[in-house]
């Protein structure tokens, strides 16, 4: 290949892999240097001059004159000096241009090792500063492949980078396979030893919360706010949203008419429960609602050490602390409360009701 022929294939490699010309270049002339540091020795005084204006390549190595040669890698006798330009003179540099095709088999897989060795980490920087940039973002990818331990790989990104999906961050009971597409989140991204790893999720509460950004434009406006959202992935996710326009009903939004934007959410993390309550910055009617779909009659909540009693209807008991106590836990994470659900006829039993206050707001029906 002449030097024409490869500064063009630059730029195909610019736009196939986006590795900058000055990169690749910046590599090139380390490689060079490195390989005529081998054929000629270490202490040699190599340049190389690249031009892709001129679409040339050189290579020279330097010594300086002297009387007598001690360093034969950085010093050249006058005699020898002269015999390739009699003006040279004591004390002068002697350049001459050497050509990379000259150089010997050990220099020249050194240069090619290092040109790899660059190319690989430069395409490991860009990876990396990609998806560093789109971390907590949604993307749609394309299943690559399926371990036996569970583990999905998932093409996404222009390059088709390959995401993981562990076990821990998909929605239980979920199967997929090769060419399967597939909405996920982008967690997180770290640096490993072979290269950037994009860490996905489709269990996260962001997850959700980004599925409801693009289903609901009230939410991409900012007019409905998502103050806070929690979630057991597969089971049950609560969300508390507000309004800033009091014309438009934060719950109404993200439900839909029908309930075509939840549904279209529901749909895609298969069957998952999702509660969308109002935000109240009445924490005695925020507890109450956090317990939705249960009927809350009385909330008692101590504001120093952020904790709340809440009694409900005997026969609400079971849904309001959920399966496994799920419900319950939910509404803690979602207030930031210690939440105590007792039923009422425990209540009466205990004496709660000597020092209780009815919740103002709590409603019938959440």
């Amino acid at each position: 290949m002449n030097s024409k022929d490869f500064f063009a294939a630059l730029e195909d490699l610019e736009r196939e892999k986006g590795i900058s010309k000055e990169t690749f270049l910046q590599s090139l002339e380390t490689a060079l240097s490195i390989a005529c540091k081998k054929n000629f020795g270490e202490q040699s005084n190599v340049t190389v001059k690249l031009n892709p204006e001129k679409a040339s390549i050189k290579v020279y190595i330097s010594k300086q004159i002297v009387e007598n040669v001690e360093v034969p890698e950085k010093e050249i006798s006058l005699a020898d000096a002269q015999l390739e330009k009699k003006s040279y003179k004591l004390g002068d540099m002697y350049t001459k241009e050497i050509f990379p095709r000259d150089f010997g088999r050990i220099a020249a897989q050194t240069a090619r090792q290092v040109i790899m060795n660059s190319l690989h980490q430069a395409e490991k920087d860009i990876t990396y500063n990609q998806f560093l940039d789109k971390e907590s973002e949604l993307l749609i990818g394309v299943v690559s492949r399926v371990k036996d331990d569970g583990t999905i790989y998932v093409e996404i990104g222009k390059n088709q980078m390959e995401g993981v999906l562990t076990v821990q961050e998909q929605i239980p009971g979920e199967k997929y396979s090769a060419g399967d597409r597939i909405k996920v989140l982008v967690k997180r991204v770290r640096e490993s030893n072979s290269g950037a790893q994009v860490i996905l999720s489709r269990a996260s509460h962001l997850f959700i919360k980004r599925l409801f950004e693009i289903e609901v434009p009230e939410i991409r406006s900012e007019i409905v706010q998502i103050k806070a959202i929690v979630r057991e992935a597969g089971f049950r996710t609560k969300m508390a949203v507000y309004s800033t326009d009091p014309d438009i009903d934060p719950v109404g939004a993200c439900v839909g008419n029908k309930g075509v934007r939840v549904n279209s959410i529901v749909n895609e993390i298969g069957g998952e429960k999702i509660d969308i309550i109002p935000w109240s910055s009445d924490i005695l009617d925020y507890i109450a609602r956090a317990l939705s779909p249960a009927k809350v009659l009385i909330v008692q909540a101590n504001e120093e050490t952020k904790e709340a009693k809440v009694i409900v209807p005997d026969e609400k008991l079971s849904l309001a602390i959920g399966k496994e106590g799920q419900n319950a836990r939910l509404a803690a994470r979602l207030t930031g409360w210690k939440i105590d659900v007792k039923s009422y006829t425990a209540a009466m039993q205990s004496g709660m009701f000597d020092h209780v206050e009815e919740t103002e707001g709590a409603t019938d029906e959440q």
